[in-house]
C-alpha cells in the first residue's frame, strides 16, 4: 500500500507567500492579464470549506470605467491605491450558496435543505468560510508572482448596490492586485510572539 505523502515548500517559495510578503500600497502600470487572474481563481477554489460549500464568489474589475464606479465607495486611503492598481477583486459571499450543495457535496444533498430551514447556520456558514477563502486568494496572488493590497475600508452597502444589486452575492473584502510600484511598502509592522499565541496539552 503506497502513503500519500505530502511535499514542503522550499525557502524561496516560503518568502514568497509569507516571511517576505507585503501588502502593496501602490503599483506598477504593468497589465495584469485575464489569463493571470483566471489562475488566481483556480488556485484559491482548492481551500477547505465546511461541507465543501465554497461561498465565495469574485469580480474582477478591470476596466477605467468599472474602477470609477468602485473607487467612490472606498475609504479615502484606499483611493488612490486602487486608481493605480492595473486590477482589483472585489470578493463577495453568495447567500444562496446552500443551492450548489447537491452538485458540490454530492453524498450528503440533504444539506441543501439544513442550510435552507435556518438563517443563522447559513449566514454564519457563509461568512466564516468567505473569509477563509479570502485568505486562500491572497496567496494565490502572490503565488502567481503579483502584489496583493487587500482592503476592509469601503462601503460594503454601496459597492452592493453598485455592483451585485439583483444578484444573491454580498460583498466582504476588496483586493487590489498588480505588479508593485514605486514605495510600495509600508515599514514592516510587529508581529506577535509565539510565546503570547501558542499553547501546548
Amino acid at each position: 500500500m503506497t502513503v500519500p505523502t505530502v511535499g514542503g515548500l522550499d525557502e524561496q517559495a516560503i518568502s514568497v507567500l509569507f516571511t517576505d510578503a507585503r501588502t502593496a500600497n501602490s503599483f506598477a502600470p504593468t497589465p495584469v492579464s485575464d489569463e493571470e487572474l483566471s489562475t488566481i481563481w483556480h488556485h484559491t477554489r482548492w481551500a477547505p470549506t465546511a461541507a465543501n460549500c465554497q461561498p465565495m464568489r469574485v469580480l474582477f474589475v478591470r476596466t477605467a470605467e468599472a474602477r470609477q464606479r468602485l473607487i467612490p465607495h472606498l475609504s479615502e486611503g484606499n483611493q488612490d491605491k486602487t486608481r493605480s492598481a492595473p486590477a482589483t477583486a472585489i470578493l463577495a459571499l453568495d447567500t444562496d450558496f446552500h443551492q450548489r450543495l447537491p452538485h458540490l457535496l454530492p453524498f450528503r444533498p440533504e444539506m441543501r435543505e439544513v442550510f435552507d430551514a435556518d438563517d443563522e447556520l447559513r449566514t454564519k456558514t457563509a461568512h466564516f468560510n468567505a473569509a477563509l477563502q479570502a485568505g486562500y486568494f491572497i496567496l494565490a496572488v502572490r503565488a502567481a508572482g503579483l502584489a496583493a493590497g487587500p482592503m476592509a475600508g469601503f462601503d460594503n452597502n454601496g459597492i452592493d448596490a453598485e455592483f451585485f444589486a439583483g444578484t444573491t452575492w454580498r460583498s466582504i473584502l476588496v483586493v487590489n492586485i498588480g505588479h508593485p510600484g514605486p514605495k510600495p511598502w509600508f515599514e514592516r509592522l510587529p508581529r506577535i510572539d509565539p510565546r503570547e499565541a501558542i499553547d501546548w496539552a
